[in-house]
């Protein structure tokens, strides 16, 4: 067994020494004017981060709570829903208006190709009351991006006011994501992927017309009532306990975010994505996702025939020290997924891809040593 251990999942995502540090941080008067000023720079720092003007809010959740709120707060009971899933966190965001009570069509898309603009917009023409659109920017699944500024614009061409409800949750801050100038209503965010710091926080940005939406909204909430928070926001304050060590966690990642620059993380991720896609190929490994629609946050592997993922994965782990995930639901084992988002560098891919080129090597498969860490090298070396 090695001595270290390299996570390169999508999600929980390795953190920084420093934000690991202010985890540790005492705590203090969630009440009090320490926290008050806490918030307000978070909330600031979220703003700068989501590249918006509109309300950003805070739960304290996972993910999967904010996709919740993103739902129960713009939508009643019997509302016409068309969800696009490209995945199984495309699925869960449909199920979660289900449950609700909402009226939901899925646009079935085969699971690593990408929502067509051009389908939805059609699709939106065939059902014209249609209130909500339910949209995955980054399908952590699949390893797939779908492509939100266009398919926005169709939509919106279609029906000015349809709601956008776009789940950014591994997509934010590996790829460029702009709620405002794409008209987005609902963007979800969650802490444990590109953000750096441990599971437990859900963002979400609002718009105008989600918040129109809201105030004639009658699915039943309480914990994630937007308007709950927004009361308590406007003295600084939270309607219950806030997580206090992920907001302190949060307070010093967002710093080390808006140093490095939007544009710098975008690259960052893209280049990291590209040399793993790079070196896959070059070990005569198949992509799930296809081109034209490559996520920055993760690249999800076909396994060669004969091998499950399970094989691949404790092999890697076991022997190497590198821990990667499997596939989600019907891929299970047939895929296995890279990640490459958070923080994450050139050294940590590279040691990951010599991980995989030894355990295929070690599985009897014909794999050249250096074969795909030369790959990956040649990606770093042409920035």
């Amino acid at each position: 067994m090695p001595l270290k251990s390299l996570l390169m999942i999508p999600g929980p995502t390795p953190v920084p020494e420093e934000v690991l540090r202010a985890l540790s941080h005492p705590m203090i008067n969630h009440r009090g004017p320490e926290y008050m000023a806490l918030q307000r720079e978070l909330i600031a720092g979220l703003k700068q981060a989501y590249q918006t003007a509109n309300d950003v809010q805070i739960f304290p959740a996972s993910g999967t709570g904010g996709l919740e709120a993103a739902v129960v707060n713009v939508l009643s009971p019997g509302d016409r829903v068309l969800a696009v899933p490209v995945g199984a966190f495309g699925q869960r965001f449909a199920e979660i208006a289900e449950v609700y009570g909402a009226n939901v069509r899925r646009m079935e898309v085969e699971w690593g190709r990408a929502a067509d603009a051009a389908q939805i917009a059609a699709a939106l023409r065939e059902e014209p009351d249609t209130r909500a659109l339910l949209l995955t920017h980054n399908e952590t699944s699949t390893g797939v991006l779908n492509d939100i500024r266009a398919i926005a614009a169709a939509a919106r061409a279609v029906r000015p006011d349809v709601l956008l409800l776009v789940d950014s949750i591994s997509g934010m801050l590996a790829v460029d994501l702009r709620p405002d100038e794409w008209d987005l209503d609902v963007v979800v965010g969650g802490s444990q992927k590109a953000w750096m710091i441990p599971p437990g926080l859900t963002f979400l940005s609002i718009s105008p017309r989600a918040w129109a939406a809201h105030r004639e909204a009658r699915m039943p909430r309480f914990y994630f009532d937007f308007s709950r928070m927004k009361k308590s926001m406007e003295t600084d304050q939270t309607p219950y306990t806030p997580a206090l060590p992920q907001l302190f966690g949060l307070q010093v990642a967002l710093r080390k975010i808006l140093d490095e620059g939007l544009p710098a993380m975008f690259r960052r991720h893209q280049r990291l994505g590209d040399a793993t896609r790079s070196a896959v190929r070059a070990m005569g490994l198949q992509l799930l996702a296809q081109e034209g629609s490559y996520s920055n946050s993760l690249t999800a592997v076909r396994m060669p025939e004969g091998l499950t993922a399970k094989e691949v994965r404790g092999r890697m782990r076991e022997g190497h020290g590198v821990v990667v995930a499997g596939g989600q639901g019907k891929i299970k084992e047939q895929v296995v997924r890279l990640g490459h988002l958070g923080y994450v560098d050139e050294n940590d891919v590279l040691a990951m891809i010599g991980a995989l080129e030894a355990t295929l090597r070690e599985l009897g498969r014909d794999v050249q040593p250096g074969q795909g860490v030369a790959a990956a090298q040649r990606v770093f070396g042409d920035e």
